[in-house]
């Protein structure tokens, strides 16, 4: 309380000592203002004639002869009203940036209007922020931080909707200009726009950077009305968030040591809700690193659950170009709990899933018929795969990682993701390592999660020897190793292409890789194979004719020659024909190929007929 009625006493005293630089000396004062803990010693005539609020008071108290008057909450403090009472006066002085806002509050506190007098200091404010300040960004961005301390009569008065519209329109003029002073013509003569060039419309970003956050969402809002481009409403989001949450908290700086300043939650919390409210919808208009900075703080902070989700989903959208440091996002809020952030990069994963699945959900069949080998999507999951498998091998060390939670990050994926799974067995493998007492009934639900047939060679080999993986694990590893070893044998004393290969180990493989394609392109690929069979199928029909004029003509052989000739002609008849139509390198005189030839039309009718 002491150092209180200090401060107001050495106002009052450098109030006084201000005055008496400017005011009448030689003419007594016949009224003392009181504003905010200043006195001023002034003339009645002076004010009135310019203040229609002070008029109106020493009118009502005419009779008492009123020479003491306390205003109270007048905008600005006493250092404004100074300048009215110079103002009234007739005292010259600069209108500025700085003290235009507070001179236009002041004014209509006072009532400094056209009513009581000619070229009042209402109108002159009010022409010095239409003439002046409007028409410069910097200038409304100063206007704006004067603003903070006299709301809501600012509002009231449109002196920051004036100055937010102005720097909308600005700095859409300024990208506008920059996009075309960036068109130029190409060889063919084609006008384009020039990517690699310096967009210099933004040097806005870092006025912004110093406006209270209510009124900068404001300023947001109207960008994105106005057309500015997503990529410079992201940047401009990056640039605010770093200033705001590095200055008081070592958010943005896991590994720093600084305490987080719990005064400061407050702010912080809403400074993050309210840069994801302004968020862009485009993709790629702020890094994904930012993203998940933003929900490490939320997190930390404790965000809304609508603010947490909604960054979730945006993350979830562009999961494949993220990396490991981005999914580990440290527990903040259970100190004996898991060391990193299950729970949030599970319902990522989900979101991921579910955008993809919504993706591939196509009601044009027509989509299944490409004969591509991969779909965008199906890029996108093998990115993914390969960088939950990583997350998975780094949380398995953890000791308070559950199974179930383990598992639910594991089989978030659908089952054509992964085209191989070393890295899954790798993480698994980890996991069983950290968690040695781990029942064999979970052990054995664990390596469910594996498909062995889609183990490398070096991994096949590393699973037959590992100790702790369960034994069925195990022999299902040395029987799809041998079945992988039967299939090159088969491949190495088989022709390069005519030989068939070993039925099972042919479906095994085909199986695999209809399990490591996307729905539409499994389907593509089952259409393929379907209609291969069918072919095969009306060739081995021919075939079959041509043995059963072979064994005609046989028949008849018997008849005539003897059981020698018989034999021999047989054995070189049999020769000349192979079960799927493969001859020697002399089988081109075949007549089984002759047949072939000449029913290619009839072979072409079953085909269509069997579709």
């Amino acid at each position: 309380m002491d150092k209180q009625q200090h401060h107001q006493l050495s106002l009052a005293k450098s109030s006084r000592q201000r005055c008496n630089e400017w005011i009448f000396r030689d003419v007594k004062s016949d009224i003392t203002i009181e504003v905010n803990g200043g006195t001023f010693a002034l003339h009645k005539f002076p004010l009135v004639s310019r203040s229609g609020r002070i008029r109106k008071l020493v009118a009502e108290h005419r009779d008492s002869d009123i020479s003491r008057v306390e205003l109270l909450n007048l905008p600005g403090g006493a250092e404004t009203f100074e300048l009215a009472a110079k103002f009234c006066y007739g005292i010259n002085f600069e209108i500025t940036s700085s003290n235009v806002a507070q001179l236009c509050c002041v004014s209509d506190y006072l009532e400094m209007t056209e009513e009581f007098s000619k070229d009042n200091l209402g109108s002159r404010a009010e022409e010095y922020l239409e003439s002046i300040v409007c028409k410069n960004l910097e200038m409304c961005v100063e206007v704006l931080q004067q603003c903070e301390n006299l709301l809501p009569l600012a509002d009231e008065l449109k002196i920051v909707s004036r100055c937010i519209d102005a720097i909308a329109s600005k700095a859409c003029a300024e990208q506008i200009a920059s996009s075309f002073s960036r068109l130029e013509y190409s060889s063919s003569g084609r006008l384009h726009m020039n990517r690699q060039a310096k967009c210099d419309g933004d040097w806005w970003i870092e006025d912004l950077s110093v406006i209270r956050i209510d009124l900068y969402q404001r300023v947001m809002t109207a960008m994105k009305c106005r057309g500015v481009r997503p990529e410079s409403i992201g940047a401009s989001l990056v640039n605010y968030a770093q200033k705001e949450l590095t200055k008081k908290s070592s958010l943005w700086n896991p590994s720093g040591h600084t305490k987080i300043d719990l005064l400061s939650t407050d702010h912080e919390r809403i400074v993050v809700e309210t840069i994801v409210s302004l968020l862009p919808v485009e993709k790629l208009a702020v890094p994904i690193t930012f993203l998940f900075g933003l929900l490490r703080s939320a997190v930390m902070l404790d965000c809304s659950i609508a603010c947490r989700l909604d960054l979730e989903r945006r993350i979830g959208s562009q999961l494949d170009i993220a990396t490991l440091d981005d999914l580990l996002i440290p527990s903040f809020r259970h100190a004996g709990d898991t060391l990193f952030d299950v729970d949030t990069v599970q319902r990522i994963l989900v979101n991921f899933s579910q955008q993809d699945d919504s993706e591939d959900d196509m009601d044009d069949a027509s989509v299944f018929e490409s004969d591509s080998p991969h779909s965008p999507s199906q890029g996108a999951l093998f990115k993914v795969s390969k960088l939950v498998d990583n997350y998975l091998a780094e949380i398995a060390p953890d000791a308070n990682l559950k199974l179930a939670k383990f598992m639910a990050i594991a089989e978030t994926l659908p089952t054509h993701a992964r085209t191989i799974h070393d890295g899954l067995y790798r993480a698994i493998d980890i996991y069983l390592k950290a968690h040695q007492g781990l029942p064999d009934a979970d052990k054995k639900k664990l390596c469910k999660l594996i498909e062995f047939q889609k183990l490398s060679q070096e991994a096949g080999a590393h699973a037959a020897q590992n100790e702790r993986l369960p034994l069925q694990s195990i022999v299902q590893v040395l029987y799809f190793e041998q079945l992988r070893l039967r299939n090159a044998l088969c491949c190495s004393y088989a022709d390069d292409d005519r030989k068939p290969v070993n039925h099972q180990s042919w479906r095994i493989s085909s199986s695999a890789l209809s399990a490591a394609m996307s729905p539409k392109d499994n389907y593509a690929s089952l259409r393929r194979e379907n209609r291969e069979l069918k072919l095969e199928l009306a060739r081995m029909r021919m075939r079959l004719n041509d043995l059963e004029k072979e064994h005609v003509c046989m028949k008849r052989d018997m008849a005539k020659s003897s059981s020698r000739k018989f034999m021999s002609s047989f054995t070189k008849k049999i020769g000349g024909l192979s079960l799927f139509g493969h001859s020697s390198s002399r089988g081109s005189s075949s007549p089984s190929r002759q047949s072939y030839r000449t029913d290619s039309k009839v072979i072409e009718r079953t085909c269509a007929s069997t579709d």
